[in-house]
């Protein structure tokens, strides 16, 4: 017999999900903000930035591109 046997099970904690972030995946919003690797192939395409280049101090980019 182990000592532990007559401990009280331990109840499962759930917490609630606020309402503003249930389906963050599902949010269909224009981003106003590229991430400096979609800059850098937005740049590559139009043929200003090449490999090598810095990856610092890059243009502003539309993001309607």
């Amino acid at each position: 017999m182990d000592i532990y046997d007559n401990r009280p099970l331990k109840r499962e904690l759930t917490m609630s999900v606020h309402s503003s972030l249930k389906g963050v995946n599902k949010i269909a919003a224009k981003r106003n903000v590229l991430k400096r690797f979609e800059r850098i192939n937005v740049l590559q395409q139009r043929g200003k930035w090449k490999k090598g280049d810095r990856a610092y101090g890059l243009p502003k980019i539309r993001t309607d591109v």
